[in-house]
């Protein structure tokens, strides 16, 4: 645990309901204690929240996944910044391990929402001051903001893990699993010092959808990549598709663990060997087989420990390998 003593009177942070766990970690990886706050609904589902303390003069940082029930869940976020604000703290960040309706980023076909931009200005016109993230779905997502938004990135931690497994680097390849995933692959690819390969699809005679791979996996053990696992079925389909490659092991991991109900019947039944995700989502639902947390926490309590202090967030963007990783 981090002793930063010395602006704990200044600063306080809170944790909503959507993972107090995580953000208990949060708070021990930053050294500073989760400081009261209550949160209740009416009969008719409207939140009620209480801070049980002084605030006033402060420096706020609220923890809250926008994650399922994902509406109730920005709603106590958003009346928890305005209870800050009425409060007279001095600034307001808010910590967001995942961020609920990023991939509504664009109008992809007629009439449709851009609701993470609207996310955006509701946040902003609520009186947040900073936003503190985890792997968002599109990075222009930053942009959809006016106020300073830190992205911190997933592929480090992956990285570590799997330098960690020690795979022999000319036996591994990093596999996207769709062809908007390119750039995320190839960060990690660049880490491992392997190279990258690419799921992508093509419709047959009968105008079926038939995934094919860019790249050789043949003989190798493949890592798929992905930020967002909600039903399985991506990362199923491009396991398959990997293994008839003649992949001689399958591995996955993705940033943010969004399971339904079906996700873990879908996996179990895939060659997948094991699935690595964050502890940003508490999930509701039965995990995979395969699926392992690692936390990141202690990269988010270090991201607040060095906005607070003013220090730069840069080294928090890579990952190095030092003597313990050899």
């Amino acid at each position: 645990m981090s002793d930063h003593n010395h602006f704990t009177k200044t600063v306080k942070l809170f944790s909503l309901s959507s993972n107090m766990e995580v953000a208990e970690k949060i708070a021990s990886a930053a050294g500073i204690p989760l400081s009261k706050v209550s949160s209740r609904q009416f009969a008719d589902g409207e939140i009620m929240v209480n801070i049980e303390e002084s605030v006033r003069g402060a420096d706020i940082y609220i923890i809250q996944s926008t994650s399922f029930p994902v509406n109730d869940n920005l709603w106590e976020l958003l009346i928890m910044i305005d209870a800050c604000l009425r409060a007279s703290a001095n600034t307001i960040n808010v910590v967001i391990p995942y961020f609920g309706y990023a991939r509504q980023d664009r109008i992809a076909s007629s009439r449709e929402p851009i609701t993470a931009k609207l996310v955006a200005n509701m946040l902003v016109k609520a009186g947040v001051n900073r936003i503190l993230t985890l792997d968002l779905h599109t990075v222009q997502v930053q942009g959809f903001f006016d106020i300073p938004v830190d992205n911190l990135l997933t592929t480090p931690l992956f990285a570590k893990r799997y330098i960690n497994q020690h795979f022999p680097t000319d036996e591994v390849v990093v596999v996207s699993p769709k062809n908007s995933g390119i750039k995320r692959a190839r960060s990690l690819a660049e880490y491992l010092d392997a190279p990258i390969a690419i799921i992508d699809y093509a419709k047959d005679d009968a105008n079926r959808e038939e995934g094919y791979i860019i790249g050789d996996v043949a003989g190798k053990q493949a890592i798929l990549i992905d930020d967002i696992l909600n039903t399985g079925k991506t990362l199923a389909e491009a396991a398959k598709i990997v293994e008839a490659g003649g992949a001689t092991a399958i591995y996955a991991a993705v940033s943010h663990a969004h399971l339904t109900k079906t996700t873990a019947d879908v996996l179990n039944a895939a060659p997948i060997k094991e699935i690595i995700a964050t502890d940003s989502i508490k999930s509701q639902h039965p995990k995979p087989e395969q699926l392992v947390y690692i936390s990141a926490s202690q990269l988010i309590g270090e991201a607040i420990i060095r906005i607070q202090e003013r220090q730069p967030l840069s080294p928090l963007f890579s990952y190095h390998v030092d003597e313990k990783d050899a």
